[in-house]
């Protein structure tokens, strides 16, 4: 089986436990978030505004967003990384690309905190995406700056033990559900 054909199949399997986890209501995670993101206050942080059955991080980005900067992704095009616009709770918001909506108005943030949504994870901060590539290029833009958290938000049930992963790959640095933190050592 190829690389491709592995993750398309591990997407399936992620995006049917994802399903279920969140017509279950599995929820709680926000306030696991929000712990997490107490401990970098006024660091510039990205969330993002959750579609179908993402995990829903607004409560804790609210939280963030009266200490300092919160962005959303905006895709620009595919193939580029993402940018990041400030986002504020009940600001204006248009549709974006996928589905996503974004800040009406523009401007433009650098996130050094990512909560970055996902298919599945591992316990070694592998990452599972859409397959566009967007968090990999971004995060990889990023971290040849400045050091970048990488904090994957999920239901504990999008879990895998064997992920296929690319060498491109970014890694995640910690992984949010709604039963524990887990911190990533490397």
């Amino acid at each position: 089986m190829t690389l491709d054909a592995r993750k398309a199949a591990a997407r399936k399997a992620a995006f049917a436990r994802r399903k279920a986890a969140h017509e279950a209501g599995h929820r709680g995670a926000a306030g696991h978030l929000s712990e997490v993101l107490a401990g970098y206050r006024g660091v510039p942080v990205s969330g993002y505004l959750p579609i179908r059955t993402e995990i829903d991080p607004l409560p804790a980005m609210a939280e963030a967003a009266a200490h300092g900067p919160v962005g959303v992704p905006v895709i620009r095009a595919a193939g580029a990384p993402l940018v990041f616009s400030q986002w504020e709770p009940d600001c204006a918001l248009v549709d974006g690309p996928f589905g996503a909506s974004v800040p009406a108005e523009e401007r433009l943030i650098t996130p050094e905190v990512l909560i970055v949504p996902l298919v599945a994870f591992s316990r070694t901060g592998g990452r599972l995406g859409y397959g566009g590539g967007f968090y990999d290029r971004t995060l990889e833009g990023l971290r040849a700056q400045r050091p970048t958290l990488a904090i994957g938000f999920a239901y504990a049930a999008q879990e895998a033990d064997d992920l296929p992963l690319e060498p491109t790959d970014q890694p995640l640095d910690m992984i949010v559900t709604e039963r524990e933190v887990i911190d990533i050592k490397r």
